[in-house]
C-alpha cells in the first residue's frame, strides 16, 4: 500500500489529508471518505454478502475513524487502518449473526457480459463462489478476500487480522484449497 490513494492525483495525497482531518478538516475527511469508501464497501459486501449489512459496517467504519483519527499515530497507516476496522467490524457482525447469500450482480450485469447465456453462467459462477466462501471460517474469508480481491501482501493482512504472515499464509492456502475444490465445475 502506498501513502497515496487512487484519487491521489486529484488533490492532496493521503498523509496530508488525515493530518488536516486530524486538525479538524471535515474536507479532508470527506475526501478520505469518498477515496475509500468503494473499496471499504466491496470488502464488506464480500465477506458479509449482504447489501444493507455492508452499508451499515461502512458506515460505522467511516464515523469510527473520524472519532478515532486523533488515536491514529502514523498518517501513513490510514488505509491499514481503514481495512482493520472494515474487516473487524465484518467479524463481528458475521459472529452476531448467519449470514446470507447475495448474487454480486454488478459483475454479472457489466459490459462483457452481454449475451443472456453469459450473463446468466457468470451469475450462477458467482452465486456458486459466494456460497462458497460463506462456508469457509470469517478469519479464512478474510484473509482470502484482502488478499485475492483488494491485492494486499501477506504483511499488510497480517497487520489487519492482527496475526502472524506464516497465519495469514496458512489461511489463505486452506481457503485456496476449499474453493478450488468446490469451483472445480467452473473450470
Amino acid at each position: 500500500m502506498t501513502a497515496t490513494g487512487p484519487a491521489a492525483e486529484t488533490g492532496p495525497d493521503d498523509v496530508t489529508l488525515v493530518y488536516r482531518a486530524r486538525d479538524g478538516d471535515l474536507r479532508s475527511f470527506e475526501t478520505l471518505v469518498l477515496r475509500y469508501q468503494g473499496a471499504m464497501y466491496r470488502l464488506a459486501l464480500r465477506m458479509l454478502n449482504n447489501r444493507a449489512d455492508a452499508e451499515d459496517v461502512v458506515q460505522d467504519v467511516f464515523l469510527c475513524a473520524w472519532r478515532r483519527l486523533p488515536q491514529l499515530h502514523n498518517d501513513s497507516a490510514f488505509v491499514a487502518w481503514l481495512y482493520r476496522m472494515t474487516t473487524n467490524h465484518c467479524l463481528n457482525a458475521i459472529r452476531a449473526r448467519k449470514p446470507t447469500i447475495e448474487i454480486d450482480s454488478e459483475i454479472a450485469q457489466s459490459p462483457r457480459c452481454t449475451h443472456p447465456e453469459h450473463a446468466v453462467q457468470v451469475r450462477t459462477q458467482l452465486a456458486a463462489l459466494n456460497s462458497a466462501l460463506q462456508l469457509l471460517t470469517p478469519e479464512q474469508r478474510a484473509c482470502w478476500l484482502l488478499r485475492e480481491v483488494h491485492g494486499l501482501s501477506y504483511e499488510e493482512i497480517g497487520d489487519i487480522v492482527e496475526v502472524n504472515t506464516t497465519a495469514v499464509r496458512g489461511r489463505i492456502a486452506r481457503a485456496r484449497a476449499y474453493l478450488s475444490e468446490v469451483m472445480k465445475p467452473w473450470q
